[in-house]
């Protein structure tokens, strides 16, 4: 196993397949018609495909509707207390 693929970050925006999971269709104007029925914002590719934050999809998909105050991401520091 190559290590620096294991601590890789997801993309900030949804992959094809999860889009497709969480819409249940792979034709894009199928996932652009089911996004805009349930209301979640998108914005679209020069090939009109849907492209759909991952931080945004979190919440929504946890039942929060995303605002400007919890759509931040998490802050975090480096705590090297308890390294000897």
């Amino acid at each position: 196993m190559n290590t620096v693929n294991a601590f890789q970050l997801p993309s900030e925006t949804l992959t094809e397949d999860e889009l497709a999971a969480i819409t249940g269709y792979k034709i894009p104007s199928c996932q652009r018609q089911w996004l805009q029925r349930n209301a979640w914002e998108h914005v679209l590719t020069a090939a009109q495909r849907p492209v759909v934050g991952r931080m945004y999809a979190r919440l929504r998909l946890a039942g929060v509707k995303p605002s400007a105050t919890n759509a931040v991401t998490e802050t975090w520091s480096l705590d090297l207390a308890r390294v000897g």
